[in-house]
């Protein structure tokens, strides 16, 4: 049975996965702070939640070990969690959000990373998957999110590294670059687009992402899809202002 890690699986498109895996037929290590809601996701379905902030090196060391004990295994990290703080421009940005999106968006997928490249490196045999969930705001940002900006440009550095670093060690990394999946997050950005009077963008339903992230995981070990940018079609990504 194939195995996988997924961060920030208590809500979102972390928890939207998590779903489809476990659907799927896969063993599923489910990360998150929220521990009740990965129990309730957990129940009765080939799940392990495993409660965890991926901002601290212990408990994400623990975490990945105590997955390894129970199933043997790590084929595939789907590394997801992440957060948006309070938009503003640079100036008004608050040390403490700055430091918190840091500490989740790159801190903790850092640490995600680390531990499962360090099984899939050691493991038998070797090799395994690693994909992070970066952002179009990767690529293009939306006003007053530096924040999350500078953050999700780290992750597309992290992953091009460790497709290069992982070649030796049959480890794949690729990266998925959502945009305006129906989420919560999603949903309190358009919230405050409609109460300031701008149109609510277009999106699109998160189950997408959640299929997109599963065939990536399932291609055979000598295929990667690097970089893939999945996003409401009507969106405003590309195009001249």
């Amino acid at each position: 049975m194939r195995t996988i890690i997924v961060t920030g699986a208590s809500a979102g498109i972390g928890r939207a996965v998590a779903e489809r895996f476990l659907d799927a037929g896969w063993r599923v290590g489910l990360i998150a702070r929220r521990g009740a809601l990965l129990v309730d996701l957990a129940t009765g379905r080939n799940a392990m939640p495993i409660p965890c902030d991926v901002t601290q090196p212990d408990e994400v060391r623990h975490a990945f070990d105590a997955f390894i004990a129970e199933t043997g295994r790590l084929d595939v990290l789907f590394n997801n969690a992440g957060i948006f703080t309070t938009p503003a421009m640079i100036d008004e940005v608050a040390i403490e959000d700055w430091d918190r999106a840091v500490a989740v968006n790159q801190t903790g997928m850092f640490l995600c990373a680390r531990a499962a490249f360090g099984i899939m490196r050691r493991q038998d045999p070797q090799g395994g998957r690693i994909i992070n969930n970066g952002s179009v705001s990767a690529h293009v940002p939306r006003e007053g999110a530096v924040t999350y900006t500078m953050t999700k440009h780290a992750i597309t550095g992290l992953t091009r590294q460790l497709a290069l670093d992982g070649r030796a060690f049959a480890i794949a990394c690729g990266q998925i670059d959502i945009g305006n999946a129906r989420t919560e997050m999603v949903a309190a950005m358009a919230a405050r687009e409609q109460a300031a009077g701008r149109p609510v963008p277009p999106t699109m339903d998160v189950a997408l992402v959640a299929d997109a992230v599963l065939r990536m995981a399932e291609l055979p070990p000598e295929a990667n899809v690097l970089f893939q940018t999945l996003m409401a079609t009507r969106m405003p990504l590309v195009g001249r202002g």
